[in-house]
């Protein structure tokens, strides 16, 4: 049974963020010891497979597209291992922060570090009180139940957008821009709702917990 929902939606969500830079990172690596034009670059600028996303743009302060591809690897590396095994621990979420920060700078695109900088605010809540969720039972209850179809969901939608909509550009011909915007709509609602659910989830859990421990322990007689 998961025991806090904050913590798995940020861990999951964390390692996706990180898994995501490093396909911008292969991407610039391919392109070898070129220097950009400007800060903002391509990541895939003539590949077929990310036509549909307008070739993985991005930014970089690095004035080598190797080397800014090399160390978008390794800090999107770092995003993911620390979301999955660190990020509940004291300042986790700040280490999350200034890692995906620098995942901006060094060329991990835009959706990537917007995400691990998403879920490293969502870990700065992980173990605290959520009394919203407590003083609205009933709202509390309804986002409780909610919780894994929102986190399922938006899971889903994130996947989607990234392999999803490339494959099914690339394979079957699929070139839809509202279907892009529809899913990066629905992959950001559904984050959001998979965060709060999470919250309240934890706050109900934490109620339950407390009212256990406050039950009187009945006494038994001979």
């Amino acid at each position: 049974m998961v025991k806090n929902g904050t913590r798995v939606v940020a861990s999951v969500f964390g390692v996706l963020a990180g898994l995501a830079g490093l396909e911008h990172g292969i991407g610039e690596i391919l392109q070898g010891t070129v220097r950009p034009a400007g800060v903002m670059i391509l990541s895939w600028p003539d590949s077929r497979l990310f036509d549909i996303l307008g070739g993985e743009p991005a930014m970089t302060l690095v004035p080598n597209l190797l080397v800014s591809g090399l160390l978008t690897v390794l800090v999107s590396l770092g995003c993911a291992l620390w979301a999955l095994g660190f990020l509940h621990r004291r300042h986790g979420a700040l280490v999350l922060f200034g890692l995906s920060a620098t995942l901006l700078l060094v060329g991990g695109g835009f959706g990537p570090p917007l995400l691990g900088l998403t879920v490293g605010l969502a870990a700065t809540r992980i173990g605290l009180p959520h009394t919203w969720a407590t003083r609205r039972p009933r709202l509390g209850r309804f986002l409780q139940v909610v919780w894994p179809w929102a986190f399922a969901g938006g899971l889903a939608a994130w996947l989607l957008l990234l392999p999803g909509i490339p494959l099914l550009a690339y394979g079957l011909g699929v070139q839809s821009a509202t279907l892009v915007a529809v899913v990066i709509l629905s992959a950001l609602s559904l984050l959001a709702l998979s965060i709060f659910c999470g919250f309240a989830r934890d706050a109900r859990a934490g109620t339950t917990a407390v009212a256990r421990t406050a039950s009187p322990i009945p006494e038994t007689t001979n």
